[in-house]
């Protein structure tokens, strides 16, 4: 896949299990982004719903899901037409915690989709921070 690509990384002071739980399961999802109806797994259709909306915001299908250390799904969104991204995310344990890094690929790299880039950009940076406050306040 071609394009432009998004690449983030973030540490958590959590378990590596308990970040995939955070990637994948529906109630922990809806804490930091958008709220699917069953947890994230391989072959699964991908369908996020707004969390005070109830609108379906993403939709695409889960590719792999290796517990816990690896996540990869097609992903589109409304602005992106009938365009198809890639999300990875790989878990890394490290001392002390988890390593998260994400990777959004496959976004067009026109002048045009530049808005489209910079809201993707954003928008995961304040999501992850989203999951580090929600997992570092966990109980």
């Amino acid at each position: 896949m071609t394009g432009r690509i998004l690449k983030k990384a973030i540490f958590l002071k959590a378990p590596r299990d308990q970040v995939w739980d955070y990637l994948t399961r529906p109630e922990h999802l809806a804490k930091w982004f958008h709220a699917p109806k069953a947890p994230l797994v391989t072959g699964q259709k991908l369908e996020m719903f707004g969390t005070t909306s109830g609108d379906l915001l993403i939709w695409g299908e889960v590719t792999e899901a290796r517990a816990p250390e690896y996540l990869e799904y097609t992903f589109t969104v409304k602005p992106m037409g009938d365009a198809v991204s890639v999300v990875t995310w790989w878990l890394e344990t490290v001392p002390g915690g988890t390593q998260l890094r994400l990777e959004h690929s496959g976004l067009a790299a026109t002048e045009d989709a530049f808005g489209l880039t910079l809201a993707l950009d954003k928008g995961w940076d304040e999501h992850l921070m989203q999951m580090r406050e929600s997992l570092h306040t966990a109980e």
